[in-house]
């Protein structure tokens, strides 16, 4: 019976979620498994992965053939590179405590580094939450400044009918006063 360690889909239409499990090779993607090892959720930065080291270090120190994502998954969880140190032990190359060390080592900057990548993450997107905040910031300004000078624009054009307006009325009673008087001019001799 040829091992597989692979990815079992769960989750829902464009929101992938996958169980590590070890199956065999003839054994339907979803179908039945041997040993469940762990979770793999790819929609989260970084992808989040939740495995049992020690049963997935048995599985492919016995010949369980990853596929290649989980392969890549098993690397960049440290499983391969602990088969590698313990080949090294098994050869005497250097004890079970440098070993540990080394694996120790390897861990602490690997997660290191995925904390940097966390942190660059979160500032880039609140430097981008920022720009977007000072891009929206001036157009509201410039919405303003334009609704501002509309309104400056209608007022002043108010103002000026306004004026036009008196004008016209302090015009028309000029002409009404000065109109009487020459009406009751021309009143009083027809009298």
């Amino acid at each position: 019976m040829a091992t597989r360690i692979r990815l079992q889909r769960h989750g829902k239409k464009n929101q992938p979620f996958y169980h590590i499990v070890v199956a065999d090779g003839r054994a339907p993607r979803d179908g039945r498994y041997i040993e469940r090892l762990g979770t793999y959720n790819p929609l989260t930065n970084p992808a989040q992965v939740n495995i049992n080291f020690d049963r997935a270090l048995y599985w492919v120190e016995v010949g369980a053939a990853p596929s290649d994502t989980a392969r890549a998954i098993l690397r960049h969880e440290g499983v391969y590179l602990m088969k590698h140190l313990r080949g090294g032990v098994a050869k005497g190359a250097f004890s079970e405590n440098e070993a540990q060390r080394r694996f120790d080592a390897w861990k602490q900057e690997h997660e290191s580094k995925m904390s940097n990548i966390k942190r660059e993450d979160a500032d880039n997107a609140r430097n981008e939450m920022k720009k977007r905040l000072e891009a929206e910031t001036k157009v509201k300004e410039a919405m303003a400044a334009k609704v501002a000078e509309k309104r400056a624009a209608e007022a002043a054009a108010l103002a000026a009918a306004q004026k036009e307006a008196e004008e016209a009325a302090a015009a028309a009673a000029e002409a009404e006063n000065a109109e009487a008087p020459a009406e009751e001019a021309t009143e009083t001799p027809a009298e």
